[in-house]
């Protein structure tokens, strides 16, 4: 799936599942993860590391915004494009599922 694909399926009522073909670390703020099938490593920031600490059990997009607001100050709406551009990311480098809440 490319991204636009991932764009028009990632909705507030999704749920987001961590592939389990990968492994991830705390490093202070910040978190690397491993991508066990394509040996590559990726790196996320503070509020990134935050989400995949978040996500390790799986979790709706409404439920990573609203934990997203109370730890940060940031506009709603501005909350929510940047968590469906991370999660559209991880998607599309297969390090996370994106599930219809009606299918899982």
């Amino acid at each position: 799936m490319t991204k636009s694909t991932y764009r028009n399926t990632i909705s507030s009522h999704s749920i987001i599942v961590v592939s389990q073909e990968q492994v991830f670390s705390n490093l202070s703020e910040d978190a690397i993860i491993l991508d066990m099938k394509s040996g590559t490593y990726y790196g996320l920031d503070e509020v990134g590391a935050s989400i995949w600490n978040l996500i390790q059990q799986p979790k709706t997009v409404e439920e990573i915004k609203k934990a997203m607001l109370e730890e940060y100050e940031v506009e709603p709406e501005q909350c929510e494009q940047g968590i469906l551009a991370l999660l559209e990311e991880l998607a599309v480098q297969g390090l996370i599922e994106v599930k219809d809440e009606a299918t899982a």
